[in-house]
């Protein structure tokens, strides 16, 4: 059910870095930067810049990694695009999506295809990375808007959708054959979403009302059991990853932190941002360990050490 875009799948432009990148893969998981470089990724929980200031526009989000371990995240340098980032800081565009289409979550599915929550145009975009060629993997008028996107064991996806003016929400599924279908709705602002590392639980935030949501996820992939995890006093939420041991970190909107909240949800930890609008994360480094933020307010990216390699990297990556 993947229809091609515009008159054709959709070359992409390709930036000379992007280009020297990929034909470098590899260092990123064995090569050795500086003492500096070194010496930070050492310092666990504490946050460092990987970015330029304004090297992404306010709407920096979606942070992946590859198998490879490069970092993907949209809106670099402007609208509608992805950008490509080396851990030492190195970023070029790597993709621009079709016109009208703006990215925001970012999922690598076992293929290693990048699939993209293209909001305006209520689509799943999916990007051959070997051919650059860009095709609409899913697409479904009745949302919203697709924002965050989680990823199971089955290569099936789960989309958040809020709708902002109202605070409201839904969640849908999307299957391999991009069947798309309504897990819930009437929910509040529905944002960031996670697979936990069982694929037996779904975890859903909603960002105005601050709650996160667990609900057990089915082998066929429904949700039953809808139980709060955790509830904040203040500020919002956006983007959820798992590390491997289900512990659920949480980019903490406004407050410039992510949280760690452990499977029972006990806050363990609230990691320091430099900026104030974390969007969301990644998990990724040659040992699953560095954490990748994107921040809106800076326009950047930020990095942090971690003591866990993150589910995702650990399942698809590893």
């Amino acid at each position: 059910m993947t229809a091609s875009l515009l008159s054709g799948e959709k070359t992409i432009r390709t930036s000379a870095f992007a280009a020297v990148a990929l034909a470098a893969m590899g260092t990123l998981s064995c090569s050795s930067n500086s003492g500096k470089e070194n010496q930070s990724e050492t310092e666990m929980f504490t946050a460092t810049v990987v970015t330029d200031t304004n090297s992404f526009t306010s709407g920096a989000e979606g942070p992946a990694v590859d198998s490879k371990g490069i970092l993907y995240a949209v809106n670099f340098e402007k609208s509608g695009t992805i950008g490509m980032v080396t851990d030492s800081g190195e970023a070029g565009i790597f993709v621009e999506l079709p016109e009208g289409s703006v990215g925001n979550g970012i999922r690598f599915n076992s293929r290693g295809e990048m699939l993209i929550a293209d909001y305006p145009q209520h689509n799943i975009l999916k990007v051959d990375m070997a051919t650059k060629a860009i095709s609409v993997y899913a697409h479904e008028a009745r949302m919203n808007q697709p924002n965050d996107i989680a990823i199971d064991n089955r290569d099936r996806l789960y989309a958040s959708d809020p709708n902002w003016k109202e605070g409201t929400g839904n969640i849908w599924r999307i299957d391999t054959d991009g069947t798309v279908t309504l897990l819930e709705e009437n929910m509040g602002t529905t944002n960031g979403i996670e697979v936990s590392p069982g694929n037996d639980i779904l975890y859903v935030n909603e960002s105005v009302q601050r709650k996160v949501w667990a609900y057990d996820l089915s082998p066929e992939g429904n949700i039953s059991n809808k139980r709060l995890l955790i509830e904040f006093p203040d500020f919002g939420m956006d983007g959820m990853r798992c590390d491997q041991n289900g512990n659920l970190y949480i980019t903490r909107h406004g407050k410039g932190t992510v949280a760690i909240v452990a499977p029972d949800g006990t806050l363990v930890r609230e990691v320091i941002m430099n900026g104030k609008m974390p969007s969301n994360l990644a998990f990724g480094g040659p040992d699953g360990q560095t954490i990748y933020v994107t921040i809106q307010d800076k326009g950047n990216v930020e990095k942090f050490r971690t003591d866990t390699p993150g589910r995702e990297w650990k399942q698809f990556a590893h």
